[in-house]
């Protein structure tokens, strides 16, 4: 089965394919904040801390996927709607039983999601980090599965994604176990 996926538009001089987003670097209020969210709930590993200044962290002994700096923003407050800068970052799972693993650590530490969604080619949870940052974290569908046009065009969607159904994915929670909220109001209603 072909799973060539026909690009909308198409670019005069692509880039190359194997070009990847490396890291991502947030200013944030707080480090060591920042680090009991990224370390201690999600369980990034911390390969390089510059005092209250930066810290830098990975996940597999990479030298750093995600910088956390208070250079500019150290007792900041985030900037306020109707403003620009970056809507979230992404964090790819290798598989949907890592992500129901993030989820259950969201969910033992009492995080709540904004939502949860299934796009057809991967299935989200968003939330937002100490310093209402947007993360995402989410697991790709294989490429062979994902929706498209009978002409070869990506056809993604967004439907609400079944959280016990994911926390199944390990066999581990019932319905009776998630006491913590898995939603809360969205910051614009």
């Amino acid at each position: 089965m072909d799973t060539t996926i026909t690009p909308l538009s198409e670019t005069a001089a692509p880039i190359n394919t194997g070009v990847r987003i490396g890291h991502v670097h947030l200013k944030v209020a707080d480090i060591d904040r920042a680090l009991e969210f990224y370390c201690g709930v999600l369980g990034f590993d911390l390969m390089q801390r510059i005092g209250p200044q930066a810290a830098f962290i990975s996940a597999g002994g990479y030298h750093h996927h995600i910088g956390l700096n208070t250079w500019e923003s150290r007792g900041g407050r985030p900037p306020p709607q109707g403003t620009t800068g970056l809507y979230h970052l992404a964090i790819l799972y290798p598989t949907r039983a890592m992500l129901a693993d993030a989820l259950r650590r969201l969910v033992d530490a009492k995080i709540p999601l904004d939502s949860a969604s299934d796009h057809g080619v991967s299935e989200a949870l968003y939330l937002r980090d100490p310093d209402d940052n947007g993360v995402e974290l989410y697991w790709d569908r294989p490429k062979q599965a994902w929706p498209h046009t009978a002409d070869g065009k990506l056809a993604m969607f967004t439907r609400r994604l079944d959280l016990m159904n994911l926390l199944a994915e390990n066999d581990k929670p019932t319905a009776t176990q998630v006491d913590a909220p898995l939603f809360e109001p969205s910051r614009t209603s």
